[in-house]
């Protein structure tokens, strides 16, 4: 009989990728995918409720032993593309490296975001075997496109809110165990999203008559659209300290050394200097303390001696808690200046609601975090920077939850969604111990 990492290991083998040009997914994948987790986990099958929602998404329904508002288990099954050829060992083949506690499964999707399905479905399959029956409803909601549209995930939530169906708690991807997040606090902290920052993009836009680039016009649109990004760049959105980071730096606050730990306990006074510290400790600790904006994609003329008609820049932004997709390209607006530069808003969300780190549903989650995952473990609210499936869940439930029960170093968060993503054995397994003790903790 396989075991869990074996199991493991023959679902991150499945290539399960996302693409935003839906016509380069591989949808074979992702059926083999369904069908190895229906082979692999029999106790599942055979005694839990199984719906396939929007082609490849999974639903799940444990019955409970009594009634109440159930417990929401989130994953996604997709994985972002790979440049194989910058990976140390191939990104699908799943390769064991190392022994002992140094020993790590290498693969795409090893903690983005099967290290989370599969911990589940190991912590379910066990519970099974071992006859446990959960003192509520237990659901299970795994969707397809985490990574590019979020279409399944929104059809989940439509399925829980046709039935009525409000969870106590759901608990997505997010926050890790971490050491060191906040500069000079040295205890290991669970990063638990209580909230996420919005996403947009916002299009740029310059057109022009075109033309031989021989005689170009004092200023062609190219270099409109390069002034537009410089006043962008050159203009940061102001720094501030939102609710969920606030009350991560005063739980971290009686862990740090002086004089941080009274610049952290007197926030009402010294925010201001703080979210101006923030800005300058890199790029994560920048992200925490406001809405970010850069260009990730340009294009001009389709050739090099060809003055461009239009020329175009995509701007994805991260809306801090406080700004909102109208505000932020107002903002943009006037930061840009300049009339001859079009805005438009390709597509774009709000900041997700802010869920307590106070109450039943939270201090559920922290009993389990520091019971499995070490009593020196400081459960901390947190902002999360990227978005996740969960947004989508803030519509049927009070208390969305975004951590991931690994505890991991710099440079494995620095892999996900670039190459040589990795999780140590060791801190997998202590993963599937959590699950199993958040679906018995009731």
């Amino acid at each position: 009989m396989a075991s869990p990492v074996e199991r493991f290991q023959e679902l991150l083998r499945i290539p399960t990728v996302s693409h935003v040009d839906e016509s380069a997914i591989d949808r074979e994948s992702f059926d083999r995918f369904l069908a190895t987790v229906q082979r692999l986990y029999p106790l599942i099958h055979g005694r839990l409720d199984r719906e396939v929602v929007d082609g490849h998404s999974l639903l799940y329904r444990w019955s409970g032993a009594g009634a109440g508002d159930p417990l929401v288990l989130m994953a996604h099954l997709d994985v972002v593309p790979v440049v194989a050829a910058e990976w140390e060992h191939p990104p699908f083949d799943a390769s064991l490296v190392g022994d002992g506690m140094d020993a790590a499964i290498h693969a795409r999707g090893a903690i983005d975001d099967k290290g989370s399905l599969v911990a589940i479905l190991e912590a379910v399959e066990a519970s099974l075997a071992d006859g446990v029956t959960p003192p509520r409803d237990v659901y299970l909601a795994f969707g397809h496109d985490e990574e590019t549209a979020g279409g399944g995930a929104r059809a989940l939530v439509e399925e829980l809110r046709s039935r009525g169906v409000r969870p106590a708690l759901v608990l997505d991807e997010g926050g890790a165990v971490v050491d060191g997040v906040v500069p000079g606090v040295s205890v290991p902290t669970a990063m638990i999203g209580v909230a996420e920052r919005g996403v947009m993009t916002l299009v740029l836009t310059v057109r022009e008559q075109g033309g031989h680039a021989s005689t170009p016009p004092a200023t062609p649109a190219t270099a409109r659209l390069a002034r537009a990004i410089d006043r962008l760049h050159r203009h940061p959105f102001p720094a501030r300290i939102a609710p969920p980071v606030r009350a991560m730096l005063q739980t971290v606050a009686p862990h740090a050394p002086q004089p941080l730990r009274g610049v952290l306990q007197r926030l009402p006074l010294t925010a201001p200097v703080v979210a101006a510290a923030f800005t300058r400790l890199g790029p994560e600790m920048n992200a925490v303390v406001r809405t970010t904006a850069v260009v990730t994609e340009l294009s001009g003329a389709p050739g090099e001696n060809v003055l461009a008609t239009t020329a175009r820049a995509s701007v994805n932004i991260r809306l801090l808690h406080g700004d909102t997709v109208g505000s932020a390209t107002a903002r943009l607006r006037r930061v840009i200046a300049d009339d001859a530069v079009e805005l438009e808003v390709r597509h774009g969300s709000d900041p997700s609601p802010i869920s307590p780190w106070r109450g039943a549903a939270w201090q559920r989650l922290a009993r389990v975090v520091v019971e499995t995952l070490g009593d020196d473990v400081v459960p901390t609210p947190y902002l999360q920077l990227g978005a996740s499936d969960s947004r989508w869940f803030t519509a049927i439930s009070d208390n969305v939850y975004r951590f991931t029960p690994f505890h991991l170093t710099r440079s494995e968060r620095d892999a996900l969604h670039s190459h040589d993503e990795r999780i140590r054995v060791d801190v997998w397994l202590r993963g599937i111990a959590f699950y199993r003790a958040l679906i018995a903790s009731g």
